[in-house]
C-alpha cells in the first residue's frame, strides 16, 4: 500500500499552507473560518471578539487579532451590518459631483468619517429633486446617516428622511434638523461694501436654482446692503449654476445696464466673463464681475475672479462629526461653532465703475 500523502504543514510565516490555498482560490479575501483556525479557536468566537471587543478574555482576543492581522483580515461591512444593525458607512449626497465647490465638502467629510472608522460614500442627484429623493432611497437601507450638501428637496421632505436617519445639512437650513451654514451676511456685506468703494450703484444679482437656500440668502442680504448703500439693485435668474449658465445669463446682464454683477458662485462667474470677452465687453473695465465660493480655479481665470470664499472643507468636516455624534447616541458631542466664516477675496475682476 502506498504511503499516504502528507498534510501541507506550515508557510514559512506559520500560517498553514491548506489556508493560504483557500484564500488565494477566493481571490485574496481571509474569513473568520481562516482566522478561527490559525488562532485555535471557533468562528463564533472570531466573530464576538472582532465584532464586541470585551466579550472574551484579552489573552483570546488578542490572538485572534493578530491572526486576523497576519492574514490581512478587512470585515466586510455589509456583513457586520447584519449582526450590529451599523454599516459604519455615511453617504454624502451633492447635487453636481463636477462642481469644484463639492472638493472640499467631500475631503473634510471624508477624513472625519475614516478617523472614526467609517467608509464615506458619494453620489449626486444632477440638480434634480427628484433623482435626490431616489438617491436617498437607494441609500438609507444601506448607511448609517447622511449629508446632504446643495440639497434641492423642500423642507417636509428634509425632515422626513431626518426622522428615519441622522442627518447633517450643508447650505441649508430647516427646522429641527442639524445644519452646517456658513455667515452669509458678512461675506455678502464685504463684497457690497467692496463694490459701493469702487463706485458701482447699479448692480445684478445672477441667481441660482430657484430650489437653493443659499441663494436666497444671499439675495435677501444683498436688498438689506443695497438699501444701506443707495445702490440700485436687479436680480437676474434663476440660472444653472454652471459656467454655461453663466453664458447664457451675459445678455440679459448687459440689458440690465449695471456696472457689475454679483453671481450665485463662481462657474456662473467664469462663464459670464467668457461670453463678455466674446461680445466686446472687458472686465473690469466695462463691467465687474464677482462670485461665492473660491473654488479651485477661480484664480486662474483671466482675469482673476473677485469672490467670497466659504470654508468648504470645515463644513464637510463638521457636517461628518455631527453625523457621528447623533450615532454614538452623544448629540451633545455635535460640532456647535456658530456660522462658519466667510471672506472677500479680492482679484483683478473687480474694478472702478466707468464714468
Amino acid at each position: 500500500m502506498a504511503d499516504a500523502e502528507p498534510a501541507p504543514g506550515p508557510s514559512p510565516d506559520g500560517i498553514p499552507l491548506a489556508v493560504m490555498e483557500r484564500i488565494r482560490k477566493r481571490g485574496g479575501s481571509a474569513t473568520i473560518y481562516d482566522i478561527a483556525e490559525l488562532a485555535g479557536v471557533s468562528p463564533s468566537t472570531v466573530s464576538r471578539a472582532l465584532s464586541t471587543p470585551g466579550r472574551i478574555s484579552q489573552k483570546t482576543e488578542a490572538r485572534i487579532r493578530d491572526a486576523a492581522a497576519r492574514l490581512n483580515f478587512r470585515a466586510n461591512p455589509m456583513a457586520r451590518a447584519l449582526n450590529t444593525g451599523r454599516s459604519h458607512t455615511i453617504a454624502l449626497v451633492v447635487a453636481d459631483i463636477t462642481n469644484p465647490v463639492v472638493f472640499g465638502i467631500v475631503r473634510g467629510a471624508e477624513q472625519a468619517a475614516s478617523a472614526a472608522g467609517y467608509t464615506l460614500v458619494v453620489a449626486e442627484s444632477q440638480e434634480s429633486d427628484v433623482a435626490e429623493a431616489e438617491t436617498i432611497e437607494r441609500l438609507l437601507p444601506s448607511v448609517d446617516g447622511l449629508i446632504l450638501a446643495t440639497t434641492r428637496l423642500g423642507d417636509d421632505a428634509l425632515a422626513a428622511v431626518a426622522a428615519r436617519k441622522p442627518m447633517v445639512l450643508i447650505n441649508r437650513a430647516v427646522t429641527g434638523v442639524d445644519s452646517i451654514l456658513p455667515d452669509v451676511d458678512h461675506g455678502v456685506g464685504q463684497l457690497m461694501t467692496h463694490l459701493s468703494g469702487l463706485g458701482h450703484r447699479s448692480i445684478a444679482y445672477v441667481s441660482g436654482p430657484e430650489t437653493s437656500w443659499i441663494s436666497g440668502r444671499r439675495w435677501e442680504r444683498m436688498l438689506e446692503h443695497a438699501e444701506g448703500l443707495g445702490i440700485a439693485l436687479v436680480e437676474i435668474g434663476p440660472v444653472a449654476p454652471t459656467i454655461e449658465g453663466g453664458r447664457d445669463a451675459i445678455r440679459r446682464v448687459r440689458a440690465a445696464r449695471v456696472s457689475a454683477v454679483v453671481a450665485f458662485n463662481d462657474l456662473i462667474a467664469i462663464g459670464l466673463m467668457q461670453a463678455a470677452a466674446e461680445s466686446g465687453v472687458i472686465v473690469p473695465r466695462d463691467l465687474s464681475v464677482t462670485g461665492f465660493d473660491d473654488i479651485f480655479g477661480s484664480e486662474l481665470v483671466v482675469p482673476a475672479l473677485t469672490t467670497v470664499r466659504s470654508q468648504l472643507e470645515l463644513a464637510g468636516r463638521r457636517a461628518a462629526d455631527n453625523v457621528l455624534a447623533h450615532l454614538a447616541a452623544d448629540p451633545a458631542a455635535a460640532v456647535d461653532g456658530g456660522l462658519l466664516q466667510t471672506e472677500l477675496v479680492i482679484r483683478a475682476s473687480t474694478g472702478a465703475a466707468s464714468s
